[in-house]
């Protein structure tokens, strides 16, 4: 266990794992000096909706947490783009998940973490004197978080120290860790996730809203141009799904086939019309995407 000295901050990614996590460790009476989530500006529904319902649950016992979000600095000949959806429909291609690379998270999570560590009081006073900050990281104790854990066992960073209290202490599976949220009174957080992320389930898409499906099938669309080894969103098909989400979309009769011919035949267009007059403003003056 690392010195009691070392300010502790939580990641919480709204779903379930890492909201079980922080609920047990503050129970056990444990130091938390912070609670970060990054905002990628396109997470469900859904995990929007239980954002207020946890922030109020951490104000309640005096939890300070904070939204961070990746702030892009600059945007060549487009429009500024604040989120992973605009970054997409700016640069017409699709999160790096989709190209079987993992940068997308590096970049609109962790980084924008650790930026704002490296500006906390609390970290640089400890970083000083050559100790550490500790970060809890939610992965639980089923084969695939191991898998996940797997991949980072034994890096030493010279700033942090990472625990992972639900799979290395607690022993913590999935429904476990649903069964502390609810013996806490709160409801169940859904799975987290970007809505154009490649590691959505098909049942995860069918309960998205009509308008998130649009936004999808207008990725892909705007994407589709570029596009050479990957079919879509979900890269390559396989026998329970197509490798496109608005294939998907389509197939499952998530929307009509008329309004999904009407976005990938005209909403892309707009979007270069839209570029090509804002690549001729001034950057601190172009519109917003």
């Amino acid at each position: 266990m690392p010195s009691a000295n070392y300010p502790v901050v939580a990641a919480w990614g709204m779903g379930v794992n890492s909201t079980a996590m922080i609920i047990e460790w503050v129970a056990r009476g444990r130091r938390l000096d912070a609670v970060l989530t990054a905002d990628t500006g396109a997470e469900k529904p859904q995990s929007y909706a239980y954002l207020p319902i946890f922030q109020k649950w951490m104000d309640d016992r005096g939890i300070f947490h904070h939204i961070v979000r990746y702030e892009p600095k600059k945007f060549k000949h487009w429009p500024p783009y604040f989120t992973i959806l605009e970054n997409c429909l700016t640069n017409s291609t699709l999160p790096s998940a989709s190209f079987g690379r993992k940068s997308c998270s590096v970049k609109w999570k962790i980084q924008p973490k650790e930026l704002w560590v490296s500006k906390w009081q609390l970290a640089k006073n400890i970083w000083q004197v050559g100790g550490k900050v500790v970060k809890l990281i939610g992965y639980d104790a089923s084969p695939a978080d191991s898998r996940r854990y797997a991949n980072r066992e034994g890096i030493v960073d010279a700033r942090y120290d990472y625990l992972y209290p639900l799979l290395h202490e607690w022993h913590w599976d999935r429904d476990a860790c649903i069964r502390r949220i609810e013996a806490e009174g709160l409801p169940v957080p859904p799975k987290s996730s970007c809505v154009i992320c490649a590691h959505m389930r098909s049942e995860e898409v069918v309960q998205l809203p009509r308008w998130v499906l649009r936004l999808i099938v207008l990725v892909e669309a705007r994407a589709a141009p570029r596009l050479r080894n990957v079919e879509g969103l979900w890269r390559r098909a396989t026998k329970a799904r197509p490798g496109s989400m608005t294939m998907f979309i389509r197939q499952r009769g998530l929307l009509d086939p008329d309004e999904i011919d009407a976005i990938v035949a005209g909403a892309p267009v707009d979007l270069i019309d839209f570029q090509r007059v804002a690549a001729a403003i001034p950057v601190d003056r172009r519109p917003h995407i």
